[in-house]
């Protein structure tokens, strides 16, 4: 249940607590907004994109040779 009252301050000083985290709430959604938009910049996520590609390209690499050398056993065990 809500609150009881006993005084009109009391009341005043609950007002102006809710409406200071309304507030802050407020700065603080704006904040998060200008943070998102900044970090999704186009340059942003072509560098993303970029990194991703090279990245993938880097594992594949790596594995190249490990799934060539799978595949081989693989095809020798079925032809034995």
């Amino acid at each position: 249940m809500g609150k009881k009252y006993t005084s009109f301050e009391e009341i005043d000083k609950d007002l102006k607590r809710l409406h200071l985290q309304s507030e802050i709430s407020k700065e603080e959604l704006k904040l998060s907004f200008h943070e998102v938009r900044d970090s999704v910049t186009p340059s942003k996520l072509v560098a993303g994109v970029i990194g991703s590609a090279a990245t993938g390209a880097v594992i594949l690499k790596l594995l190249t040779p490990l799934i060539s050398f799978g595949i081989g056993k693989l095809i020798k065990k079925f032809k034995d």
